[in-house]
C-alpha cells in the first residue's frame, strides 16, 4: 500500500501551552522518534506538510516530504498541481495571538509587489480551526448593537474617537452607513495614539478591576492587558469583535479579511500555503494597521459558526467553498474513508486503527502521520473504542460543491 509515516516539526512559539499540558507536545512525544518533552517550554503548533520553515519527513528514511513528492509525483493527483496546497497543524494555545485578517489572492498580489518583507507571497491564506477543546476566540464584527452598549460601558474608549459622530452613527437604519460608522470607529482607535492608547487603557482596568460584576468581556479586556502590557490597541478589541468559544468539532472558516484572534484552547487548523498576515494588535511583531483598515469589510454579524456534514457514517465533512483543502473527522464508529482522489494527510488524535486497501494494511496510534497517495481510493478502516483522527486533502475542483455542501449558524 502506498502509505508513509511522517515525522512532523513542533513550533515553540511563547503563546503555546507550556509542556505535557500542551496537545501539540504529546502527539508529538507518542509519535516515536525519541521526542522528549520539556516541562518548562511552551508547544505551540505541530506542522504537517513541506513548509521550508517546519517541513515533515518520512520516517522510514527521514526524507523531507517534499522531496519524497518530486521523487514519486504519481502520489499525488493532477489537480494537486505537483505539491501540497494547504499546510495541517495543531495548535495548542495558552495565551492570545495577534488580531488579524487575511488578504484576498488579488490583495495578496498587491501587498507581495510592495511589501515582500513583511508578505512574503502572492497568496491568499484561508484558514479553518477546528475544535479538539473547548477553544475561546475573537472572530468577525459583533452585531451593531453590541458594539454600541459596549462603548456606551466603556466611557474611557470613546475619548479615542475622532469623528465621535460615528458612535451614533453605528444605530443608523442604513446598512451600508452603519459600515462606514464601524470602519471611522474601529480606524479611529487602531490609529489612536501611543499615548492616548496607554492612558486610556489604564484607566478603563483600573475601574473594571473595582467592579464586582464584570462581564464576559471585561473580564476578557483584563486578561488581555495582562497579558499585552504597555497599551496594546488589541486590548479593545473584545468591543468590536465576537468573543465566544467553539465546543469540540465545532468550526470556524476564515476567508479573507476577516478579523480574528485566537484566545486559548486545542484546534485542529488547516490552511493555504502563505505567510501572508496582516496583524495590527495583541503582538510584539510587525503592525499594518493602515492595510487592515482599508482591506476590512466591516460585515457585523453573530459568531460566524461553520456547520459541518457527515457524509458517510462516521465520517464528518469540513469543506470551506475552496479549492486548496478541506477536513475529514473520522470517529470511532466509522468503517470507510471515502475516496478522495486526492493525497490525504492522516493524523490520529485519539485512540488507533488499522487502515485496508486491497488486503494490505496498515496501524496508527496516537500521534501518529500517515500520507496516503492519491490513488488509494476507498480505505477500510477498524478503529479502537476511543478512535478520532482528522484528514487533510486537496478536493477535485469538479467535485468542490458536492465537498463543499455547508451552512453557517
Amino acid at each position: 500500500m502506498k502509505v508513509e509515516k511522517l515525522l512532523c516539526a513542533v513550533q515553540k512559539y511563547e503563546w503555546g501551552k507550556i509542556g505535557a499540558s500542551s496537545i501539540v507536545a504529546c502527539l508529538r512525544a507518542a509519535a516515536g522518534d525519541n521526542f522528549k518533552i520539556e516541562p518548562n517550554t511552551p508547544y505551540a503548533e505541530l506542522w504537517m506538510g513541506i513548509h521550508p520553515n517546519g517541513p515533515s519527513t518520512v520516517a522510514s528514511d527521514d526524507t523531507p516530504l517534499a522531496e519524497f513528492l518530486k521523487l514519486n509525483p504519481s502520489w499525488l493527483a493532477a489537480h494537486e498541481k505537483e505539491t501540497l496546497q494547504f499546510l495541517f497543524k495543531v495548535l495548542s494555545v495558552n495565551k492570545a495571538l495577534s488580531i488579524q485578517s487575511h488578504p484576498t489572492k488579488d490583495q495578496a498580489a498587491v501587498l507581495h509587489a510592495n511589501d515582500p518583507a513583511h508578505y512574503p507571497d502572492d497568496n491568499h491564506k484561508p484558514e479553518m480551526a477546528i475544535a479538539l477543546t473547548d477553544f475561546q476566540l475573537l472572530c468577525g464584527f459583533r452585531i451593531y448593537e453590541e458594539i454600541v452598549a459596549n462603548f456606551k460601558a466603556t466611557l474611557e474608549v470613546q475619548s479615542l474617537l475622532k469623528q465621535k459622530s460615528a458612535l451614533s452613527e453605528l444605530s443608523n437604519s442604513n446598512e451600508e452607513k452603519r459600515k462606514e460608522a464601524l470602519k471611522c470607529v474601529f480606524s479611529d482607535i487602531m490609529r489612536a495614539p501611543q499615548k492616548d492608547l496607554s492612558s486610556a487603557i489604564t484607566a478603563m482596568i483600573s475601574r473594571l478591576k473595582e467592579k464586582n460584576d464584570r462581564t464576559p468581556t471585561e473580564e476578557l479586556m483584563i486578561r488581555l492587558d495582562a497579558e499585552f502590557p504597555g497599551g496594546d490597541v488589541g486590548v479593545f478589541a473584545p468591543l468590536f469583535l465576537n468573543y465566544f468559544t467553539l465546543k469540540p468539532g465545532e468550526a470556524v472558516f476564515f476567508g479573507p479579511n476577516l478579523p480574528h484572534a485566537y484566545l486559548s484552547g486545542d484546534c485542529i487548523e488547516c490552511m493555504a500555503c502563505s505567510d501572508n498576515t496582516i496583524r495590527a494588535g495583541l503582538t510584539p511583531k510587525f503592525k499594518d494597521v493602515s492595510t487592515l483598515c482599508t482591506n476590512l469589510t466591516f460585515e457585523m454579524s453573530s459568531p460566524p459558526y461553520y456547520e459541518p456534514t457527515e457524509i458517510c457514517q462516521g465520517v464528518i465533512n469540513y469543506a470551506p467553498p475552496i479549492t486548496e483543502f478541506a477536513v475529514h473527522h473520522v470517529k470511532n464508529n466509522a468503517k470507510t474513508l471515502p475516496a478522495v482522489n486526492a493525497s490525504r494527510m492522516v493524523i490520529v488524535v485519539e485512540g488507533k486503527a488499522d487502515f485496508t486497501v486491497e488486503g494490505e494494511s496498515v496501524s496508527a496510534m496516537k500521534g501518529e502521520v500517515l500520507f496516503f497517495a492519491a490513488d488509494l481510493g476507498c480505505i477500510s478502516v477498524k478503529p479502537s473504542p476511543n478512535f478520532s483522527a482528522f484528514i487533510a486533502f486537496t478536493p477535485q475542483i469538479e467535485r468542490t460543491r458536492e465537498l463543499s455542501t455547508h451552512s453557517f449558524q
